[in-house]
């Protein structure tokens, strides 16, 4: 819409607004009218309109097969909307319209704002199914006329009142109609069974609904004039009213046709399985999170328990072995704390990566020095686990073998997400689907004739075995230009994700 209107209309930024404000809200007169609408909007030199918005309707067959959105008709040829943008009333005259052997009656509703007229609402009512209309069915159209009769006055959509129409009761959830005193007219079946639910053993008509409310509501005091108020239909708002075993979601809709308020619109909504799910999600998160909160601890407790016995050792080899165990145990307790501060299970690997460094540099303090350039980004647990793991033998054997005991020295892990990689799946062009992380050392760099997919130490049968084997990667070992050594990492991210999906 916002593309239409400046191209082709002289609508300013708060005009535009207020039809953004309108489009928001008029899923609500489609409902109520049965009909389609469509808001045409004159363009900059007079001549012809423009179509920037199309709404169908849930309650009824529509009469627009196609979408409307992003037509242009000349001034002329529809004279209800000429006639009512020009008179600023609305227009109902007229014989129905046949398209496509299905009558149509069509109105013409002005959209005003401030005094001035905007564009027009094409309300479309498919007449081929008309009959008989039912007491809900006449209190939906009198609800609609009065709605736009209040957009035709400027008084509707409710300023400052934008709402989200996905997570707000509809039409057809449930809607009690309002006198001016608040005493209920007429109430959907829904209404009435939600009421019910509620602890209501009588029939609503004839109530005053705010009373009736606040004596179903299980809280007192304060709260309840705030919600004899809402649900009295006197300002545009919405609220939630929990009884024993049951919760619904009210919005309130002040009904002023003619400047002067005749009544409301109550939309409800019977919540209690949603917010019974919502319940049950934020224990499971709880659970989860003091799961890998037990588990951190577990895992600290280890390092602990080996780094004692580590102290105990007379062989050097012995102690050495335990302090790389040590700084094992502690790269995968770092993401299970991450993780048990996490509403989910990813976590900023870009944290851990930093934390890793800093623990791996502790076996030589002061001699070499280690930075992260790029970005790790989010990842899941399922990766994050394995890499933190890779990044700390990586670290640990470049510490240990491309510098002496006395030597200095820097190494830079370097990170970046995006498509297509050194080989293996995701390819080029998939945006964010593959992890390279390049971890380069200014040491010694590899021993002569030394095979990166066969040689080393345990530390790289682990690189080697959790790269290639749990992430699905590709893992070597290249001489870096300039001295040292050059490790290459190439994760398909995209592949443990949807690995996890099918799981």
């Amino acid at each position: 819409m916002n593309d239409l209107v400046r191209q082709h209309t002289a609508l300013s930024d708060a005009e535009l607004e207020w039809l953004h404000l309108l489009v928001s809200e008029w899923q609500l007169l489609a409902d109520l009218s049965f009909a389609d609408l469509v808001l045409w909007v004159p363009t900059l030199d007079g001549t012809r309109y423009v179509s920037v918005a199309q709404m169908r309707p849930n309650t009824g067959p529509t009469s627009h097969q196609d979408d409307m959105v992003g037509h242009l008709v000349p001034r002329g040829r529809r004279p209800l909307l000429d006639a009512a943008l020009d008179e600023g009333r609305i227009v109902r005259e007229g014989d129905p319209e046949w398209r496509e052997e299905v009558p149509v009656r069509v109105e013409s509703i002005p959209v005003r704002r401030e005094g001035r007229v905007l564009g027009v609402i094409a309300r479309n009512t498919n007449l081929l199914t008309v009959r008989t209309p039912s007491r809900l069915e006449l209190t939906y159209l009198q609800s609609a006329s009065d709605l736009a009769q209040m957009i035709a006055g400027g008084t509707f959509p409710f300023p400052g009142h934008q709402v989200d129409m996905d997570h707000v009761p509809r039409v057809g959830d449930g809607l009690i109609r309002l006198d001016a005193d608040g005493v209920v007219q007429y109430a959907s079946p829904n209404a009435l069974s939600a009421y019910h639910r509620l602890g209501l053993a009588t029939d609503l008509v004839g109530l005053h609904l705010g009373q009736a409310t606040a004596e179903l509501a299980p809280s007192r005091g304060p709260v309840d004039e705030a919600l004899v108020k809402l649900a009295s239909g006197w300002a545009p708002r919405g609220a939630e009213v929990e009884g024993t075993d049951c919760v619904v979601q009210l919005r309130a809709i002040p009904l002023k046709p003619k400047g002067t308020r005749i009544g409301s619109l109550i939309l409800l909504r019977d919540i209690t399985e949603v917010r019974r799910r919502e319940r049950e999600l934020v224990t499971k998160d709880a659970t989860i999170r003091e799961i890998h909160h037990r588990v951190k601890n577990n895992l600290q407790t280890v390092a602990a328990l080996l780094r004692l016995q580590a102290r105990r050792m007379d062989s050097m080899r012995g102690k050495e072995a335990l302090e790389e165990a040590v700084r094992r145990v502690g790269s995968i307790a770092i993401v299970h704390e991450t993780l048990s501060q996490n509403l989910d299970e990813r976590v900023d690997f870009d944290e851990i990566a930093d934390r890793v460094l800093a623990m791996v540099a502790e076996i030589s303090p002061g001699r070499i020095t280690g930075r992260r350039t790029g970005r790790f980004g989010i990842l899941g647990a399922e990766v994050a686990t394995p890499l933190s793991m890779v990044l700390t033998e990586v670290l640990q054997n470049a510490i240990e073998h491309g510098f002496g005991p006395e030597e200095q020295g820097a190494i830079e892990v370097h990170a970046v997400r995006g498509g297509g990689g050194t080989g293996g799946a995701g390819g080029p062009g998939k945006e964010a689907a593959r992890l390279l992380v390049t971890v380069q050392d200014n040491g010694r760099g590899l021993p002569e004739g030394f095979d990166p997919k066969s040689g080393g130490n345990l530390g790289l049968q682990i690189v080697r075995t959790l790269v290639e084997g749990e992430l699905g990667g590709g893992f070597d070992m290249l001489p870096a230009s300039g001295g040292g050594t050059r490790v290459l990492f190439d994760l398909p991210l995209a592949e443990k994700r949807e690995t996890r999906e099918k799981r």
